[in-house]
């Protein structure tokens, strides 16, 4: 079992920035890759960024390419979304999970993949 919390999320208007934290327990953390997803009301969960178990490795939606930044630090158990420039159409409950089954250096985009989730954090970006 792995337990996932995520803090961070807050109200911000549009161009501010905000980081997301998300503090493992329960399994080595170095034993699985780490994504953040989102969900948006009336909406399905989307993916935004993905980080390999390793740290080498990250992957991001296009939406969010070039203003979002993941990073996982190993000695906190934590994995981080830095998010930059942020818009009223980033507003959503951001979740993270954790992936036991990918590859060492890699990381995947589908939440279906994912094993373990956090309850989420809410974001929202006023105009």
């Amino acid at each position: 079992q792995v337990q996932l919390v995520e803090s961070g999320g807050g109200l911000v208007q549009a161009g501010d920035s905000l980081t997301l934290s998300c503090t493992a327990s329960g399994r080595t953390f170095s034993n699985y890759a780490m994504g953040w997803f989102r969900q948006a009301p009336g909406k399905e969960r989307e993916f935004v960024a993905a980080i390999s178990r390793t740290g080498v490795n990250t992957y991001y939606a296009d939406s969010v390419k070039g203003r979002f930044a993941i990073s996982r630090d190993a000695a906190k158990n934590t994995v981080y979304l830095e998010m930059n420039s942020l818009k009223p159409e980033d507003t959503a409950v951001y979740a993270c999970a954790a992936d036991f089954k990918a590859s060492p250096h890699t990381a995947r985009t589908g939440p279906e993949l994912y094993d373990y989730w956090g309850q989420g954090t809410q974001v929202t970006v006023s105009s």
